[in-house]
């Protein structure tokens, strides 16, 4: 019997930042941004989903735009700019946006809740004061299963009108520094 030749493992090297910090990072050069976020880097917050690009349960920001990370190859992304929920909050500072999830129960299980957050944010980073219908198209591509949409929305308009500074919304000072 012949011997069998020794298996390569070939891998894929690439840099990119993730979470505005430079990363270096090998990986089998068939995985996909998924993969390599939560696998390689260590970053789980990004969820596997459908992994068909149909619940947007892995949205990521790549170089400012909202991707389904489960779509895109890891190799896609040399030099590239990452986001993922590990990169939302400022330090022990919440984002208005997970302050306002918080504070109007706008997450049920969280499973849909990082994707949802980053694509909210991209809508407020282009449109400060966005209307319904416009967050409902932003948002078009995340679904969730365990609560209606409405404390969604309204928690991406609450965080609008905090960081708009409109009178009256400013947020309970037990969400200036999160809920423990």
């Amino acid at each position: 019997m012949a011997p069998r030749p020794a298996r390569t493992s070939q891998k894929t090297h690439i840099a990119l930042t993730v979470n505005e910090e430079r990363a270096e990072v090998a990986f089998a050069p068939n995985k996909t941004l998924l993969e390599v976020l939560r696998e390689d880097l260590g970053l789980t917050g990004t969820k596997h989903g459908c992994e068909l690009g149909e619940c947007g349960t892995c949205t990521v920001v790549l170089d400012g735009t909202p991707v389904l990370s489960c779509l895109v190859l890891g190799l896609a992304c040399d030099g590239r700019d990452v986001k993922t929920i590990e990169g939302m909050a400022l330090g022990a500072e919440l984002h208005p946006l997970q302050r306002a999830f918080a504070d109007l129960g706008a997450a049920q299980c969280g499973y849909c809740t990082p994707g949802i957050l980053l694509a909210a944010e991209v809508l407020l980073r282009s449109t400060s004061r966005p209307t319904r219908d416009e967050i409902k198209h932003a948002l078009a591509g995340n679904l969730c299963r365990c609560t209606g949409y409405i404390k969604i929305y309204e928690a991406v308009e609450l965080a609008a009108a905090w960081r708009s500074g409109e009178p009256g919304a400013e947020p309970a000072a037990e969400s200036l520094h999160g809920r423990r």
